[in-house]
């Protein structure tokens, strides 16, 4: 995650905090930045609304638009601008758009290098918020505008290993953390930075395992930056 490239989004440095805890920094016109002073990621933890997670109910993929929708209209889909950004050594089919083959160097979740080749599922692109624990914690209630931003924001956004991914689900910080420990602090980070980006709260739960991973390196700061919080009209969403 520290080589971004291609689309609107370019790599910057990566800082390492004084605990070990690794902080990975981009930016760009799609890609989220660090802001704020050091520790700004658990302040901004601490300061995330508790509830009762909300039923399930209702929740459906489509609530969120059709999948990897070009909201930023660079007439890339979102898949490939997360490609482009997170995987090295790329190829492409028919311009620079399809991305066909690349290497994720290392898979933030795993560790472990991935080899991607189109058509094969060795690398899927997360959702660091996934839509359906959004769901339940505030999105239900959006407009569907929101919902597809959420979707395709590369602020909640990656590219991870397939197999490694499959295990979290739905999961929240307080059922799934990356097995790869010197990331979490920046996973847990970026689940903070969307989730205050988009309103969502967290439950108590959830609040203390944020906390109790972002104690462990103060001074990791805040990812920002990603997409509108709200889609382009042409967008729908059921």
């Amino acid at each position: 995650m520290t080589r971004l490239r291609g689309g609107a989004v370019t790599a910057v440095a990566v800082l390492v905090a004084v605990t070990g805890c690794k902080v990975e920094q981009t930016s760009g016109a799609s890609g989220p930045e660090e802001t704020g002073g050091g520790g700004a990621a658990l302040k901004a933890a601490d300061s995330l609304a508790v509830k009762g997670r909300a039923p399930k109910t209702g929740y459906d993929r489509e609530r969120f638009g059709t999948a990897w929708a070009d909201t930023d209209s660079n007439s890339c889909d979102t898949r490939d601008d997360i490609l482009k950004r997170d995987l090295k050594e790329l190829r492409y089919t028919g311009g620079t758009c399809k991305v066909t083959y690349g290497l994720l160097d290392p898979d933030p979740y795993s560790g472990k290098e991935i080899t991607y080749r189109r058509g094969r599922s060795q690398v899927d692109i997360d959702h660091v918020v996934a839509l359906s624990d959004a769901w339940q914690k505030g999105a239900k209630y959006w407009a569907p505008s929101k919902r597809i931003a959420l979707a395709n924001d590369p602020l909640n956004l990656i590219a991870v290993d397939a197999s490694t991914n499959r295990g979290k689900g739905d999961g929240d910080t307080a059922t799934w953390l990356p097995p790869n420990k010197s990331y979490r602090c920046t996973y847990v980070a970026a689940q903070v930075a969307v989730k205050k980006k988009y309103g969502l709260w967290v439950t108590a739960a959830e609040k203390t395992a944020m906390k109790k991973v972002l104690v462990t390196c103060p001074h990791q700061k805040l990812p920002s930056g990603g997409n509108p919080t709200e889609a382009p009209k042409r967008f729908r969403a059921h």
